[in-house]
This record gives C-alpha cells, sequence and structure tokens, in this order.
C-alpha cells in the first residue's frame, strides 16, 4: 500500500468531511416522492440493458414489473428467460414483429405497435406494477406509428406512483420535455465497426 504521511490523512478527512456535509444537506433537501418517466435515448448501447437493469432493482425491492417490447420481436433475448424466473412478479410481453427494414410493411407495423401500446396501457393500468418497461417505445414513435399526443396524455394521468422507462434512439423532443429523467447514451467506439457480429450474453 502507498504510504500516506499524517498530514496527507488529515487533508483528506477534513475534504471528506466537508463534502458529506454538502452532500447530506443537499440530500435533505429532496422530499418530493413520485413515480418517474424515464428515458434512455443516444446513439450507444446500453439503453434496454440499463432499462432491465432498473427491473432488476425493482423487483429486489419486492414490485412487480412489466415490459412491452415494441419493434423488437425476431429474435430472442437473453433477459427474458432471466428474468422468468421470477414468475408472475414480471409481466413480459414482446409485441414487435422486427425491425422496420425487415418487415418492410407500414401498416404491419402500425398495426404491431398499436396492440404493443394497448397492453402497455393494461400494464399502467395494473396497481400491482411498480415500473413498466416500454423498450423501443421511442422508434415506434419516431416514425409515427403512434400519435405522439396521446402517448404523452397517458403517460401525465399514470397513477402517482408508476414509474415508466422508455428506451430507443432518437426520443421526440416532446417525450424528453416531459420526462423526469432522461439518459443519453454516447457512441464513442463499437466492436461492430470492426467486424464483429452481435453476439449472445452480449447483444440479446
Amino acid at each position: 500500500m502507498r504510504p500516506v504521511d499524517e498530514q496527507a490523512q488529515e487533508r483528506h478527512r477534513s475534504k471528506m468531511a466537508n463534502r458529506k456535509a454538502v452532500q447530506d444537506a443537499e440530500v435533505a433537501e429532496k422530499t418530493l416522492e413520485k413515480g418517474l418517466l424515464m428515458v434512455h435515448t443516444g446513439t450507444g448501447k446500453g439503453k434496454s440493458t440499463a432499462a432491465f437493469g432498473l427491473a432488476l432493482r425493482m423487483l429486489g425491492n419486492n414490485r412487480r414489473v412489466g415490459i412491452v417490447q415494441f419493434i423488437k420481436g425476431a429474435w430472442s433475448t437473453g433477459e427474458q428467460p432471466a428474468l422468468a424466473v421470477f414468475g408472475d412478479r414480471v409481466v413480459w410481453r414482446t409485441m414487435g414483429e422486427g425491425f422496420t427494414w425487415e418487415t418492410q410493411d407500414l401498416k404491419r407495423d402500425i398495426a404491431a405497435a398499436e396492440a404493443a401500446w394497448q397492453k402497455a396501457l393494461d400494464l399502467m393500468a395494473d396497481e400491482t406494477i411498480g415500473l413498466v418497461v416500454l423498450d423501443e417505445l421511442n422508434i415506434a414513435l419516431r416514425y409515427d406509428y403512434l400519435d405522439l399526443e396521446a402517448v404523452l396524455g397517458a403517460f401525465k394521468a399514470r397513477r402517482p406512483d408508476l414509474h415508466v422507462v422508455v428506451t430507443g434512439r432518437n426520443a421526440k423532443p416532446g417525450l424528453i420535455e416531459a420526462a423526469d429523467l432522461v439518459t443519453e447514451m454516447t457512441l464513442v467506439k463499437h466492436h461492430f465497426k470492426a467486424g464483429v457480429k452481435a453476439q449472445s450474453g452480449i447483444e440479446f
């Protein structure tokens, strides 16, 4: 271990004590508790992964979780069987039929998005569920498969304690404005550019 003299030790202790006082005061100011509307967007990898991490955290706090996957559906992902071990504490609905360049059928894409949104409304109305994950909803909104104002209206009208997380690139400005928390995943480097294919346990 690197040696630390007494003066350095005391400076560190004093600095951390001051930091703790500021941090404690800031935390004490926050008294509001409410259901959050969270958005994970951006060009980087990890938007859905982060949402499923929230799902695990919610489950760890003995709350039920609802998951609706928009767009996705053409392949299975590792998260679904992993979360299946929680039984009826997780409601998972994969409602997509693949990305738009795969289906190449606008009417079919719209119908799939509308069916997925109806399931999302059902889950948001279920008072036993603490978190609803709307995976790739941003894609459905980007292509106008769903009416943004109707979606925002449903979010605004949801019960006060319900948390909702929306994932997908290109989040609409109206959704960003309405959200309580927005995280943008930024692409810095991706193995796909080096010729590495999608791999189980990493991409799905």
